[in-house]
């Protein structure tokens, strides 16, 4: 029998670049638009970071000028993983 796997090297379900955004804000802290777009193949990071929020991670948005692969200068998002929200209940 052959062990090789048919999965997709990068999942590109909305779940699979969710998970990969997490795990890299996880390791990371912060990542950018550009970053998303060319390091984790997420088309659409500021949709993906919606996404999380509703899912309770307390994740920041900082404003800052980045330059492209192509050197052009671009304001774009850069996101922020916080420590989990408090609830009013965990004391």
């Amino acid at each position: 029998m052959n062990n090789i796997s048919t999965k997709p090297i990068h999942d590109n379900s909305l779940a699979g670049q969710r998970q990969r955004l997490l795990a890299y804000l996880k390791n990371n802290r912060s990542i950018t638009t550009l970053e998303a777009r060319h390091k984790l193949d997420i088309m659409h990071p500021a949709g993906r970071i919606k996404e999380l929020k509703e899912q309770g991670y307390n994740i920041i948005t900082n404003w800052r000028t980045d330059t492209t692969p192509e050197e052009k200068p671009h304001k774009v998002a850069e996101y922020v993983l916080m420590p989990k929200r408090k609830e009013a209940n965990d004391d």
